[in-house]
């Protein structure tokens, strides 16, 4: 606590003491006239007593008022709650009791019973000027904003025990913290960095759209829309700050649901927001808000912003809409060097190629920033091992998805993949697609020619094993992307607007590390458009659609495999980027499958290639029998010969339910 701090806390007890001392005056007065006959108490000598002890005390308030650096702390309150004095000193009689120990016992003398050791509401119209009825209604301030208590009305309105709450005591004795039964649903917010000059100049426009409103009653929310929910929440801050004041947080679903409960926390809310001088952020992060949160946005009055994934409707009340993005590539590149400081120079180039695939906030690139510093101190290096930046943003980016999606780690490479010399450069062609994205669409301006179609989305068909999910694998693995795999008969629901829905929550998590998505059967979701016969045909290709945009839209690589290509409409095909079938693999193909399919490590006896490749079977189902040979070799000690793939394979066909013919294994021992 500073000097200045401390002399402003040292000012204000005197000012409230100062108070609390003419407050007396009046009680002691009115202890007098009950005391003593009329004309004694009227007499000139005693008024002229009376007035030089009250201009004596209207003096000190005065005197303790010309030290305050700033406004006394109740001054403060009946300001920004409009007491009026009458108001003022009734909130005093109460906080007497509790600051004077003297206080008690002139409210029980003022009162004429020794019980009565606290403020009642009759007392405060007897012994305080300009006493009016209203002070203590429902709407009044004192009641609004729970700044008094009335204890159980056992003795009626006017005898019943006023008490001070806590809250509003220590705060006009200069004591400020946020009211403790908001501890755990509210807190505070601070600005860690600055904002980027696009986020920046978002802020102003908040500022300078409230400023406009300053004057009015009703004051417009601000909708925050966007998924980077700290770029919203520094946006915020930055935007009171600019005002002189403070955010709190709330979370949408801690709120309660009862009606009486959401009330009182509002109006618990609003006296902080007074006090503290502070404005709300409430953060909704699902799409469906509750009618809670919008009961509660109707009833708070003040600064509110509402922080929403997209857009919100709010009947009754007027709000100001914000869409909040990703810092631009240009301001990403600034925030990544001044977060790494000199080591950013120590990249060898990985900076650019960081910033080409991952669209991190401000709070993510300072946060990387200083694990960098940590890192580089902890092994005591110079500059950081290569790759390092990389895959600490594969890291960051791996949480939200891993709860939505199944990671496979990649393993397969290039020499893995046994497929014609079309299908291979067509693969190549799509990894070169995802290298080059930031080139083509930003450098060399295509992404000027409009937003639609940006994204790079592709089409693998054929048969179960035919390879699909390896050359997905190999396209992660060369990218050093991460790869998900999105079951779609488990994302696709019965229920309209819930398949979106999943999308949608698959597609944000993932755009901030670009991973590679691949959703599996998608057999699931697609199928020849037929006549809209009802409402299910209609909503079947509103969920096609949706895929495909989003898919259109995604900064990373969209993968979508299928086992039935003829089965997909062509308009849908008309709109993916890459269309790859993979075929059924000939003996040739077999046989390189077969030459591959076993480790270096793998002990094998007289393994004949050339009767392997006559098993008409794909990829998936060779790699099923080498593994089953394999184990089978392992449990007898030997190693892996014909008889093990023999039985092996005797085993996957009678999983396929497919007769072994002698075409295929006529001359096996």
């Amino acid at each position: 606590m500073n000097e200045e701090t401390n002399n402003w806390l040292e000012a204000n007890q005197a000012y409230l003491m100062a108070r609390l001392q003419s407050l007396r005056l009046l009680l002691e007065r009115h202890v007098e006239r009950g005391d003593r006959k009329p004309d004694d108490v009227n007499g000139p000598e005693t008024v002229e007593l009376w007035q030089s002890k009250f201009n004596a005390a209207t003096g000190a308030i005065n005197e303790a008022a010309g030290t305050l650096s700033s406004p006394a702390a109740l001054d403060h309150l009946c300001h920004v709650c409009s007491l009026s004095a009458f108001e003022r000193d009734l909130l005093l009689l109460c906080a007497g009791v509790e600051l004077d120990g003297n206080f008690a016992a002139l409210c029980a003398m003022a009162q004429g019973n020794a019980r009565r050791t606290y403020a009642t509401f009759s007392l405060a119209l007897a012994t305080l000027p300009g006493a009016h009825w209203n002070a203590l209604t429902p709407a009044s301030a004192l009641r609004r904003w729970r700044l008094v208590d009335i204890a159980q009305r056992s003795e009626g309105l006017l005898n019943s025990q006023l008490s001070i709450d806590e809250r509003v005591l220590h705060y006009i004795a200069g004591i400020s913290y946020l009211d403790d039964r908001l501890k755990g649903l509210i807190e505070p917010i601070s600005l860690r960095h600055q904002l980027p000059p696009s986020h920046q100049q978002l802020a102003m426009s908040i500022a300078e759209f409230w400023a406009a409103h300053r004057d009015s009653s009703d004051w417009p929310a601000v909708l925050l829309c966007g998924s980077d929910q700290a770029a919203k929440r520094g946006i915020a801050a930055t935007a009171v700050g600019m005002m002189g004041l403070n955010l709190h947080v709330m979370s949408a679903a801690d709120l309660p649901t009862s009606v009486s409960e959401r009330e009182a926390l509002a109006r618990l809310w609003e006296r902080e927001a007074l006090l503290l001088g502070t404005a709300l952020l409430i953060e909704q992060n699902e799409r469906d808000v509750s009618q809670s949160t919008l009961s509660l946005i109707d009833e708070l009055r003040g600064m509110l912003f509402i922080s929403v994934p997209e857009s919100l409707r709010l009947a009754n009340r007027s709000f100001f809409r914000i869409d909040v993005t990703k810092p631009t590539p240009g301001e990403q590149q600034t925030l990544w060097r001044d977060a790494l400081g000199p080591l950013g120079d120590q990249l060898n180039g990985e900076l650019a190629r960081v910033i080409s695939q991952f669209s991190l906030g401000t709070e993510d690139i300072h946060g990387v920033g200083e694990q960098a510093r940590s890192a580089r101190a902890r092994e005591a290096q110079e500059q950081l091992t290569d790759g390092w930046l990389w895959n600490t943003c594969r890291q960051l980016a791996r949480p939200r998805l891993d709860n939505l999606a199944q990671r496979i780690q990649p393993m397969a490479t290039w020499q893995d993949l046994v497929l014609p010399e079309l299908q291979l450069r067509a693969l190549h062609d799509l990894a070169a697609f995802v290298r080059q994205r930031a080139k083509v669409y930003e450098t060399w301006g295509f992404a000027t020619k409009g937003e639609r179609g940006l994204g790079i989305s592709a089409l693998f068909a054929g048969a179960s094993g035919t390879g699909k999910t390896m050359a997905a694998e190999v396209l992660a693995n060369e990218l050093q992307l991460d790869l998900y795999r999105i079951d779609l008969s488990q994302v696709v629901s019965k229920y309209i607007g819930e398949t979106e829905k999943n999308l949608r929550r698959v597609f944000e998590a993932a755009e901030e590390g670009g991973a590679v998505l691949l959703f599996d059967e998608a057999d699931a979701l697609f199928g020849k458009r037929s006549e809209v016969k009802d409402s299910h045909d209609r909503y079947a290709n509103i969920e096609v659609s949706y895929l495909l945009q989003q898919m259109e839209a995604y900064r990373g690589l969209a993968i979508l495999t299928t086992n039935l290509k003829n089965s997909v409409d062509s308009a849908f095909l008309r709109r993916l980027r890459f269309i790859i079938q993979f075929p059924f693999p000939d003996s040739g193909q077999r046989a390189q499958i077969w030459q591959r399919i076993f480790p270096p490590e793998t002990p094998v006896a007289n393994i004949d290639i050339d009767r392997l490749a006559r098993l008409s079977i794909p990829g998936g189902n060779i790699h099923n029998i080498a593994l089953q040979a394999a184990f089978i070799a392992a449990d007898g000690n030997e190693s892996v010969s014909m008889a093990h793939l023999l039985r092996a394979a005797r085993n996957e066909y009678a999983k396929l339910e497919r007769p072994l013919t002698d075409a295929e294994i006529g001359g096996w021992s």
